[in-house]
């Protein structure tokens, strides 16, 4: 049984936390965060409010990192310095050389290090690429990302609106669809990006080239509430692949219109993608890999150096 201690009890440890109890092989032994209160719905694991003194006490095969975005590699290199192996929410950090200093701190402790990009677990996105990479529909032709909310108002010590410590909507929304882009067809060759940046709003429009096919990308937090909308469509030479209030559709070029939510009730046949978790399945994906002694393979770091290089640009 893998012991696991989690640091940060905020918005994002809500799916991280309810992942971990469900597994049987992994055990949620400590949680950690400066605000007592936010701990109190979890009396049956033990709680810190000092992680120097969780580090000390407890024992760990894994820590999971849920902190704000400027906390993420100090916090990571300590604990691999302690031979702990660790799980670190997205991004990894707003600074490219943070990549290969928390690299280079795992190959040294001989531990494992995975960024949790959720996207790359997302049944709807692991679609997309196994599309593109199996050429079911034939060329990838364009692409269209979405993801938009309003303004975030309700971080620790407002630090999502503070650009130094979190990296604005680049690092904080629009990750998530660069990320997947660089994951499922590499660093595009060309960036095309506008940027309306006020101090209560940040919208972004990015064009990438992937010399061959584009995908345009939009990400906001409006000044206004307006309510989260993610979502996606991309154009085959035989299919468009999109997301709408259907779930996730196929509509080929013979005429067909598949929804895959409805597929995956019943008997299922070739494209059909189980309903799912990402958040659980990032987590047991490197459980598996610290268990098993598999090498975490699904994020590697030139990637996320590539993805750092392309947000600062913007």
């Amino acid at each position: 049984m893998l012991k696991v201690g989690l640091v940060g009890v905020g918005g994002i440890s809500g799916a991280h936390i309810p992942a971990w109890l469900e597994l049987e092989d992994a055990e949620l032994v400590a949680i950690c965060d400066i605000r007592p209160e936010m701990m109190e719905k979890y009396p049956d694991i033990r709680q810190y409010t000092d992680f120097d003194e969780m580090l000390e006490n407890e024992e760990f095969d894994i820590l999971d990192i849920c902190l704000p975005t400027y906390l993420h590699a100090d916090f990571a290199i300590k604990a691999m310095e302690k031979g702990i192996n660790v799980i670190c929410e997205k991004p990894i950090s707003l600074n490219r050389e943070d990549v290969k200093r928390i690299y280079d701190t795992a190959e040294k402790n001989n531990v494992k290090f995975m960024v949790a990009q959720v996207l790359r677990f997302w049944r709807e996105y692991e679609f997309v690429k196994e599309a593109y990479d199996s050429g079911r529909y034939g060329k990838l032709l364009s692409g269209n990302m979405v993801r938009l909310s309003g303004y975030p108002t309700w971080s620790w010590d407002n630090w999502m609106r503070d650009e130094k410590r979190c990296g604005l909507v680049p690092f904080d929304l629009h990750i998530h669809d660069l990320d997947f882009l660089v994951y499922a067809f590499g660093a595009p060759k060309k960036t095309t990006s506008f940027r309306s940046k006020l101090p209560e709003q940040d919208y972004i429009r990015a064009v990438y080239d992937f010399d061959g096919f584009f995908v345009s990308a939009e990400s906001s937090w409006y000044a206004s509430p307006y309510p989260f909308t993610a979502n996606f469509r991309f154009q085959f030479e035989n299919a468009i692949i999109a997301t709408d209030k259907c779930g996730l559709v196929v509509y080929e070029s013979n005429g067909n219109i598949i929804n895959l939510d409805e597929v995956a009730e019943g008997d299922t046949g070739e494209i059909n993608l189980p309903k799912s978790d990402a958040y659980a399945n990032e987590i047991i994906y490197f459980v598996d890999c610290v268990k098993n002694n598999r090498p975490v393979e699904k994020v590697k770091p030139a990637e996320l150096e590539a993805v750092i290089d392309i947000l600062k640009s913007l």
